[in-house]
């Protein structure tokens, strides 16, 4: 049996990166830069890159609506670090007029962590995923402000300022039926397939 087919958004961001990680894992992985590009896809992955860069080219390239329309009907999708911020249905400190592809009723803050000097990585207790903690890289990071009944927090961080009790949300998983997957952080970088891995259980789930 072959593996799913998942369309990684290819405009900009840690494409490659993503790519091997889902076709080490079986799965089909191929890039997304136009509306057709989507027919026939089982899911989609919206990569750690620059939010707002990836917003101006999904616009002009005439994605941002398709993607919309997808997400909206089902589209399994998972989105890390500026994927996440594209997955959310509302943006803290975005630029102006800023939109997202939307999905996931969450409210997420904008390189929340800080700036590119800033960065910094840990192990945070994922769940859902088997193995002990993930192994967290965060860069220019959003974290998530808040959140809608229909989205279950997966992964928390604590920082060094006084968080809200269990540190900051960095891993969530909603939409209408829990299809949606999104990190702060970026698991592409790390070698560490295993939450690409629960995002493919997902796809499965749905078909």
């Amino acid at each position: 049996m072959t593996g799913p087919t998942i369309g990684v958004f290819a405009l900009q961001g840690d494409v490659r990166e993503h790519v091997r990680a889902l076709e080490s894992l079986g799965a089909a992985a191929v890039p997304v830069r136009r509306p057709a590009e989507l027919d026939g896809l089982d899911g989609l992955v919206l990569p750690g890159g620059e939010s707002t860069t990836m917003y101006k080219l999904a616009a002009a390239f005439e994605l941002l609506e398709p993607l919309r329309a997808a997400v909206a009907e089902g589209l399994p999708s998972f989105g890390s670090c500026a994927g996440m911020i594209m997955l959310a249905d509302r943006i803290e400190d975005g630029i102006e007029g800023q939109r997202t592809v939307g999905g996931l009723d969450v409210v997420v803050r904008r390189n929340a962590f800080g700036r590119q000097v800033d960065s910094f990585e840990a192990d945070v207790d994922f769940a859902g995923v088997p193995g002990g903690p993930v192994h967290a890289v965060f860069i220019r990071a959003p974290w998530v402000e808040s959140t809608g009944e229909s989205v279950e927090v997966l992964a928390r961080v604590e920082t060094a300022e006084g968080d809200a009790a269990g540190g900051r949300v960095v891993a969530v998983r909603g939409g209408r039926d829990g299809q949606l997957l999104a990190t702060s952080f970026h698991p592409e970088l790390t070698g560490d397939v295993r939450v690409h891995e629960l995002f493919l259980q997902m796809v499965k789930e749905r078909s």
